[in-house]
């Protein structure tokens, strides 16, 4: 057993449980730390970068498991709530599954690269200033409210996440915002949202490479999964108590910041991105 790989595996799935659900990009950050960290082959890093996903969805599951339980319930008995919640859950999925399934493979080959990740950064930080400088009129203030057409948009909108660097949760917490959501529901909805999405690319990205995955390779996945579970629990009872009184300005500044000194290493040489 190979500790060192194990010792990165436990830092690149720290990375994903810190980063997933805030919007500042988890898989630019797992890209970037797999280069400097010389972590695995490309190949299999690629797929660690997706399939290490799941550990930080299993936290938010664990974390609101009574309001997505009650929800399926609800939604099986033909109640109100919970049939709204889990519709607008599968009608938001649709669209970055289809895309997915469709460009996953032409993104991967052309895009998980660290300058893709440095524009994309830079670019979302600006968004997001513009965002957070805009008046907010709140029209769902809890993520039980929201209506089919919102949850539909924040779908389209979730699609641009494909591109390494963008952020899923970003883009769905922002796009959110610009459609009238509060932030504490945008945050949810988010968590809520990225159960089907990346769960389902972890395991597909793992049923690809069954062929060359071998025990150890396993190991590997199990440390990164459970650290990226542990992290990313405590982020997100954090980042809930965050949006209750602060906005997303810094990390907008982080993104351009961050995007910046990618930029500026890449130009100099000092890194070999």
């Amino acid at each position: 057993m190979d500790l060192l790989l194990l010792f990165k595996a436990a830092i690149m799935g720290l990375v994903e449980g810190i980063t997933e659900f805030l919007p500042i990009s988890s898989t630019g950050h797992l890209i970037l730390s797999g280069q400097l960290l010389d972590f695995w082959t490309v190949e299999k890093r690629d797929m660690f970068a997706v399939a290490v996903q799941i550990g930080a969805i299993a936290a938010v599951i664990y974390e609101y498991w009574g309001k997505l339980w009650g929800a399926l319930i609800g939604a099986m008995k033909g109640q109100e709530q919970g049939r709204r919640l889990s519709l607008n859950l599968i009608i938001a999925s649709i669209p970055i599954v289809i895309i997915g399934l469709t460009f996953g493979d032409v993104v991967k080959a052309y895009l998980f690269n660290a300058i893709t990740v440095a524009i994309a950064l830079i670019v979302g930080g600006f968004i997001i200033l513009w965002a957070e400088r805009r008046q907010h009129l709140v029209v769902s203030s809890e993520v039980d409210d929201l209506t089919f057409k919102q949850a539909t948009l924040i779908g389209l909108i979730q699609c641009f996440a494909l591109i390494p660097g963008t952020s899923r949760s970003g883009s769905t917490i922002i796009g959110s915002l610009f459609l009238g959501i509060s932030r504490k529901a945008a945050a949810e909805f988010s968590f809520f949202l990225g159960i089907p999405v990346l769960m389902g690319a972890g395991l597909l990205d793992m049923y690809k490479m069954r062929n060359d995955l071998h025990s150890n390779d396993l190991a590997v996945l199990a440390v990164g999964i459970v650290v990226a579970f542990i992290s990313a629990l405590i982020v997100i009872r954090a980042l809930i108590r965050y949006v209750s009184k602060h906005d997303f300005t810094a990390f907008a500044y982080y993104r351009i910041g961050f995007g910046v000194f990618i930029l500026a290493t890449w130009w100099t040489g000092w890194v070999h991105w």
